[in-house]
C-alpha cells in the first residue's frame, strides 16, 4: 500500500474512533470495528481510492460493528443502530483525538496499561512497536492491551482520565515519530499544544517545550542517504531557530513557577544543547546538573545512562566509564555508550568491538547502520 495512504489512515483513525464512540458503541467494540475497516482500506484503496476517506472508514467500521453483533441477543438495540447508520457523505469535522487520549488514560487502568492502549488504539503503533518501547515480549504486550480494552469497555466517552498518563503517552508517541518508522511527531506536538491551551500546568508546558526543542533539530538528524547524523556533527544552520526560541520561552515560563517536573528537566537539557553555537561550546557541566535533577525525579536507569555520557563530556571519558560501570549492562544502548566512551578514552580496538556488538542490538535499521559504520571506521584506522 502506498506510504501516503498509510499516513492518511493513521491520521484518520482517532476521528473515526471518536465518531463511533459518540454514537453509542463501547470503546473496545469501536476499536475492533475501526481496525477491521483499516484492514479493508488497505485491501481496497490502492485500486479504488474513496473521494471521502473519513466517511468511507466510518461507514465500513459501522457495518463491521453490526456484522460482529449479528449473533448477539440484543436484536432490538441492533435494529436501532441500523436506523442510526450515518448517511453517505462527508463525515463531521470534529477532532476527538485528545478526548480519546483521556478516555484511554482512565483511572481504572494502570498507567502502563493506559499508555499501551492509547499507543495502540489512538497512536496507531503496532503491538510490536509498543512492546519494544516497554522492553517486554510482544505476546506480553498483546495481553496487556487486551486486558486494558476489556477494562475500559463501557466507560463514558466524556469521563476524564489522568493528565500525567496522557502526558506520558504524548511523549512516547512523539519519540516514536521522532526516531521510529512512523511520522507521529508533528501530531504529538499539535495535541500537546491543545492540551496546553486547556490546562495551565508547568509539566504540560515542559513537555511542549521539550518537543519543540527536539523537533527543531529534525532536519539535521539525517544525511541525504537516510543515515543518522550524531548531534555533535549536525549542521546547526539547519536547526529551526523559531521553534528553538519558542521552546526556550515556554520552558522559562514553566521553570519560573518553581514546580519542577521531569519534562521541564528534559527540556532544560535540550535547551542547553540548542543554545550552544558549536558542539565544543556545549555546557556539559550544567547538563550533568540537570541530569542529576532528572535522576532524582525519575530514578530512571535510562536517565542515568544518558548522564554517564554527559559526565564523560564534562569530566572526561574515564569518569563517564566509571558512571557507566554502576549501571546494568543489559540496558538498551548501554553497549553503544560504552563504545563511545572507550573511543573517547583512546581504546579504539575495544570501541570497535563494542560498536559492532551495539549494532547487532540496535532497535532500528538507521541506528544499526550508524553503529556499523562507526565500527568500520575504527577498524579501518586500526589496520593502517
Amino acid at each position: 500500500m502506498p506510504e501516503a495512504n498509510e499516513v492518511l489512515l493513521r491520521s484518520l483513525t482517532p476521528s473515526v474512533l471518536g465518531i463511533l464512540v459518540r454514537r453509542g458503541i463501547d470503546f473496545a467494540a469501536a476499536e475492533d470495528a475501526v481496525q477491521d475497516a483499516l484492514v479493508e482500506a488497505v485491501r481496497v484503496w490502492p485500486a479504488d481510492p474513496p473521494r471521502d476517506p473519513k466517511g468511507w472508514l466510518v461507514t465500513v467500521a459501522w457495518r463491521r460493528f453490526l456484522d460482529a453483533t449479528r449473533a448477539d441477543a440484543a436484536r432490538r438495540r441492533r435494529e436501532d443502530l441500523v436506523d442510526e447508520e450515518p448517511v453517505p457523505g462527508p463525515a463531521p469535522a470534529v477532532d476527538d483525538t485528545l478526548q480519546l487520549y483521556f478516555l484511554c488514560a482512565h483511572p481504572s487502568l494502570t498507567p502502563s496499561s493506559a499508555v499501551a492502549l492509547t499507543l495502540r488504539a489512538v497512536g496507531g503503533l503496532t503491538t510490536r512497536q509498543i512492546a519494544q518501547a516497554y522492553l517486554v515480549p510482544e505476546a506480553t504486550m498483546a495481553q496487556r492491551i487486551s486486558r486494558a480494552k476489556r477494562t475500559v469497555s463501557g466507560v463514558r466517552f466524556a469521563q476524564p482520565g489522568d493528565v500525567a498518563t496522557v502526558l506520558r503517552v504524548l511523549y512516547l508517541v512523539f519519540n516514536e515519530g521522532y526516531s521510529g518508522d512512523v511520522d507521529l511527531a508533528a501530531e504529538a506536538i499539535r495535541l500537546t499544544r491543545q492540551l496546553a491551551a486547556l490546562i495551565d500546568h508547568p509539566e504540560v508546558a515542559g513537555l511542549l517545550a521539550l518537543m519543540l526543542l527536539h523537533h527543531a533539530r529534525r532536519a539535521a538528524r539525517t544525511a541525504p542517504d537516510g543515515s543518522l547524523v550524531p548531534l555533535a556533527e549536525q549542521d546547526r544552520g539547519r536547526w529551526d531557530t523559531g521553534a528553538i526560541a519558542e521552546g526556550v520561552e515556554i520552558l522559562q515560563a514553566a521553570l519560573a513557577r518553581d514546580r519542577l517536573g521531569e519534562f521541564q528537566a528534559q527540556a532544560a537539557i535540550a535547551a542547553l544543547h540548542a543554545d550552544a553555537p558549536t558542539a565544543e561550546e556545549t555546557d556539559w557541566v550544567q547538563i550533568v546538573e540537570w541530569y542529576d535533577e532528572l535522576a532524582r525525579l525519575t530514578d530512571s536507569p535510562v536517565v542515568r545512562l544518558n548522564r554517564a555520557v554527559a559526565v564523560g563530556e564534562a569530566d572526561g571519558p574515564r569518569a563517564g566509564l566509571a558512571a557507566l560501570a554502576a549501571l546494568d549492562d543489559s540496558l538498551p544502548r548501554h553497549t553503544a555508550v560504552a563504545a563511545y566512551l572507550n573511543e573517547r578514552d583512546g581504546d579504539l580496538a575495544t570501541a570497535a568491538l563494542l560498536y559492532a556488538e551495539a549494532a547487532r542490538k540496535a532497535p532500528n535499521l538507521a541506528e544499526r547502520g550508524h553503529l556499523t559504520r562507526q565500527a568500520a571506521r575504527l577498524n579501518a584506522r586500526g589496520s593502517r
